[in-house]
């Protein structure tokens, strides 16, 4: 019986990859396929525009809302543990879910439980996490809000997020303590505490590593940045774009796929 209940969960993740495969070829919109060249000019825009600091590492205590996140850690952390850790494929390999990420994310060592993505909501997901859903509902300008899972052992290289027009919050919930687990964003090297908020900018050069033998977990938020004209404008017009793109489309669709062969799983 367990036997299987294990083909069919392979097959079912196989379904996400074969049509995430397929879905890959979709055209990018101008903004995400040549973003490397204009990235730059935008971002340099919405910096100067920018009502909080373009620092790489900003300070929480300048985003009244990251209380609300730390007040309530432990709630949070005990909703990821009945869902995307209440079993090994609770939670898909974001490599499955988003083939943009492939280049970074190792299969099956980097997983996401997706709440919130691009301002949409992944409602039987929030359904599971109450307290999650509460908390995350009043968070400002949220643009996105997921269960991180990072296996022990891994290394996510260095990377660049989409746009400065997003800023990005980690709540820790589960952090190792038998090794080291750190990020390095640009020169600066900061590492995670149980029940304590991170803010930062992941425009900047970052990589991750989980030298440990256990599984760290943050809820990570995104945020719009707070800015004055023209950035807001910019910035409005470029996640616009990206929440249309199959960027986003693509690992949303994903995402209801899982959840629907998962679903399948347990009838």
């Amino acid at each position: 019986m367990r036997e299987g209940v294990a083909i069919e969960r392979d097959r079912a993740a196989g379904a996400v990859r074969l049509a995430d495969h397929g879905l890959a070829a979709a055209r990018r919109p101008l903004l995400i396929r040549a973003g490397k060249r204009m990235r730059g000019f935008f971002d340099r825009i919405i910096g100067a525009s920018s009502l909080v600091s373009n620092a790489p590492v900003l300070n929480v205590r300048d985003f009244a809302w990251t209380q609300l996140l730390r007040d309530n850690w432990e709630a949070i952390r005990d909703e990821a543990l009945a869902t995307a850790l209440a079993r090994e494929d609770a939670a898909p390999s974001l490599a499955s879910i988003s083939p943009d990420h492939r280049a970074i994310a190792p299969v099956n060592k980097w997983r996401s439980f997706f709440l919130w993505g691009y301002g949409y909501r992944i409602e039987e997901n929030l359904d599971r996490c109450p307290v999650t859903r509460s908390v995350v509902a009043q968070i400002p300008e949220l643009n996105s809000a997921f269960f991180s899972i990072l296996a022990p052992g891994t290394h996510i290289p260095a990377h660049r997020g989409v746009t400065k027009g997003l800023l990005t919050c980690h709540l820790g919930l589960i952090v190792p303590r038998d090794g080291d687990v750190r990020m390095r964003v640009r020169n600066r090297i900061v590492r995670w505490a149980e029940g304590e908020t991170l803010m930062f900018d992941d425009t900047y050069d970052h990589e991750v590593w989980n030298d440990t033998n256990a599984t760290r977990v943050v809820l990570l938020i995104q945020v719009r940045r707070p800015l004055r004209q023209p950035g807001k404008w910019v910035a409005d017009l470029f996640l616009g774009i990206v929440r249309r793109s199959a960027f986003v489309q693509e690992a949303r669709a994903n995402v209801m796929r899982w959840n629907a062969a998962m679903k399948a799983l347990d009838v």
